[in-house]
């Protein structure tokens, strides 16, 4: 067991955490018990209380049940922004025994697809807005009913200002005139009470998707007992209490969204505070009026959030914590935000295939741009990714896991799950792909990715998934997509191009990325397009990504050198 790192642990908290056998669900009906008139939700103006929370969590689960005949391991997808629907629509598949399949919103009706054909969803909970892009696929394969929410239901304009609110919470209801459809406050006023739920600690609960090294989307099968352990080890780590409020900026279809802003403030019976999209000023405006304590994000909300001219004008000295992770803070922005609240940044380290953390700086003595210490019960090792030697201080390698949170595998995927595994001291670790080192306290620190992966913002893009829809593009006739640095977003997507014969002046780099933002997530999209005559080959025919991929860090690097000079 590695346990260099126990002499800087977090003082007056135990070094394991014993898993709770009780399904997720449970947490929130035990908290709508003690704190039944308390605010569980504040959503643009907008006040749910536990219990209300608990009583349309009920007509939901019982709608799914008693009107579509949702059973017990059936999946129903979640395709919408964050929003108290959200909320409500997680914890109701959960009571009606079935799982949880969340998909980002930013996904297109053909990516979508993807999704719900590998998962064989029967059923998807859609935001109003979103309803144009699943509606193409209900009776195409698996799917045959949509649930659509608007999200304007919840909001209060006579307590907020709207001129910062997103599009989507100012889109009143919308009937949709179809039998396969119905509207969100149609399914509350019937009134339906779900069946008991018979939920045990090892049945599958949540199905969130990570993306592989072949682009395509996996499903990471999570069953009730690990995405407790780092419910309970999240509320725990950052001492979240039934005064706690957290403001819910991070999605929630992503895991750290999920188990942070989500999982462990209901079970410590905080507040959420929510937003649907990122704004700073409201942002600020909330973590005053509300007074927010708990804030997890990515670094890049951070940054934008000490970048506006009047923060100082805010009072934020109600925050207890300001942490995260997908992606290090700078040491600059990290210094700015303890000069202005007292704060340092936890950054923290995890996957979807672990439910978020593995690994947590601890909040007495964090380290910047740092992944942290192994988490309750986590054992972290790096290994030689050749030999599979396990490997000292200082050295570099592989990180592999074993823990409470990990996975059981892939959904439907054995051979990649066989793959995803090694067995160590007779111990069963994940490999996560990610090259780090850890020093002679045992702190991790990352050092690269042993995977073809960009990551922009936090959000993990396969390079191979955007090629292959940049290759439907008629006048594309080979591509690769590498990472470039970006000082906004950590890094961007590139795309190389080579046009087909006679294209060369009919087709542009502005007109491919608007193409491309049709086909896929915004994230997804290339920033940049540059047209070339040859890749660099291998001799047997094989692109070297890698090598156009240190071209472009090598040209971030010499400008900054310049810079510096002058």
């Amino acid at each position: 067991m590695f346990n260099r790192h126990f002499a800087h642990w977090p003082p007056l908290l135990p070094k394991t955490l014993t898993v709770s056998c009780t399904p997720i669900h449970d947490n929130l009906f035990v908290t709508a018990r003690r704190y039944p008139g308390k605010p569980a939700i504040i959503y643009y103006g907008g006040i749910l209380t536990y219990q209300e929370l608990v009583d349309e969590v009920q007509k939901v689960a019982g709608f799914l049940q008693k009107q579509l005949g949702i059973k017990s391991g059936d999946r129903v997808a979640i395709y919408m922004q964050n929003a108290p629907q959200y909320v409500v629509a997680y914890y109701a598949i959960l009571l009606a025994d079935a799982v949880v399949v969340p998909i980002n919103p930013m996904n297109k009706t053909e990516e979508l697809d993807l999704y719900v054909k590998d998962c064989q969803a029967e059923v998807a909970i859609v935001g109003l807005e979103l309803y144009n892009l699943a509606a193409p696929l209900l009776q195409r394969g698996s799917l045959r009913h949509l649930i659509v929410a608007s999200y304007s239901s919840y909001a209060n304009p006579a307590s907020e200002d709207q001129s910062l609110w997103p599009e989507e919470v100012q889109l009143p209801p919308h009937k949709v005139e179809d039998a396969n459809v119905t509207e969100w406050l149609d399914i509350l006023s019937m009134n339906l009470k779900p069946e008991q739920s018979q939920a045990q600690a090892d049945d599958l609960a949540v199905l969130p998707y990570t993306s592989g090294t072949t682009g395509k989307p996996r499903g990471c099968i999570h069953f009730h007992r690990t995405v407790q352990a780092n419910t309970f080890g999240a509320a725990a780590w950052v001492n979240l209490a039934s005064d706690s409020v957290a403001l819910t900026s991070l999605p929630l279809f992503h895991v750290t969204g999920m188990v942070h802003s989500m999982h462990a403030p209901i079970v410590a019976g905080g507040t959420l505070v929510m937003m649907t999209r990122w704004n700073r000023e409201l942002a600020a405006r909330w973590i005053e009026r509300y007074g927010c304590t708990h804030w997890t994000n990515i670094s890049t909300m951070v940054v934008d959030f000490l970048a506006q001219s009047k923060i100082d004008a805010y009072r934020l000295d109600s925050l207890l914590f300001v942490g995260g992770g997908g992606a290090s803070l700078p040491e600059a922005v990290g210094k700015k935000l303890y000069d202005l609240t007292g704060l340092s940044y936890i950054e923290g380290y995890g996957l979807t295939e672990t439910m978020a953390q593995t690994h947590f700086n601890p909040p007495n003595r964090p380290k910047l741009q740092c992944l942290g210490i192994p988490s309750f019960d986590v054992d972290a090792r790096v290994i030689d990714i050749e030999s599979k030697k396990e490997l000292g201080p200082g050295e570099a390698g592989e990180v592999v896991v074993h823990g409470p949170q990990v996975f059981s595998g892939y959904w439907n995927r054995p051979e990649e799950t066989k793959e995803s595994f090694i067995d160590i001291d007779g111990k069963r670790f994940f490999r996560t792909g990610d090259i780090a080192r850890y020093d002679e306290e045992g702190y991790f620190f990352i050092v690269d990715r042993f995977k073809r992966m960009i990551n922009v913002s936090g959000f993990k893009v396969w390079p191979t998934e955007v090629e292959s829809i940049l290759f439907s593009h008629p006048a594309v006739r080979q591509v690769c997509v590498v990472g470039t640095p970006d000082q906004r977003s950590g890094e961007v997507v590139k795309a190389f191009v080579i046009l087909q014969d006679q294209q060369e002046t009919e087709v542009d780099e502005a007109e491919i990325i608007e193409w491309a933002k049709e086909r896929m997530a915004a994230y997804k999209c290339p920033r940049k397009i540059e047209f070339v005559q040859t890749l660099p080959m291998t001799s047997t025919g094989k692109i070297l990504w890698r090598e156009l991929q240190e071209r472009e860090f090598k040209k971030v690097r010499d400008k900054n050198k310049t810079e510096e000079k002058e």
